[in-house]
């Protein structure tokens, strides 16, 4: 899987682990040269606290467009600092 956005590979892996429609990339397949760290959380009642990076690529931003969850809850385990995607990251086989 990867996932793009402005014609940049962010992340590609062919270990993601999908849940609730989305692709979750390993940590060690991003790009982490377009990651920013974003101040942002959200609780999910069944994954925990998300956690969320902003995406810069060509001096273009996309606010919040990745997320992970850095201390998942116990039923989210697997998924601990995978990141996912939305707001325009194409993820594509």
């Amino acid at each position: 899987m990867k996932a793009v956005w402005n014609n940049k590979v962010l992340a590609e892996s062919t270990n993601t682990i999908q849940i609730e429609g989305n692709h979750y990339f390993p940590p060690e397949t991003i790009n982490r040269e377009y990651f920013i760290v974003s101040g942002t959380h959200t609780k999910c009642h069944w994954k925990g606290t998300a956690s969320y990076y902003s995406i810069n690529v060509d001096g273009e931003t996309n606010i919040d467009a990745a997320w992970y969850y850095p201390e998942p809850k116990d039923a989210a385990k697997e998924i601990k600092n995978y990141v996912a995607f939305w707001r325009g990251v194409k993820i594509t086989d």
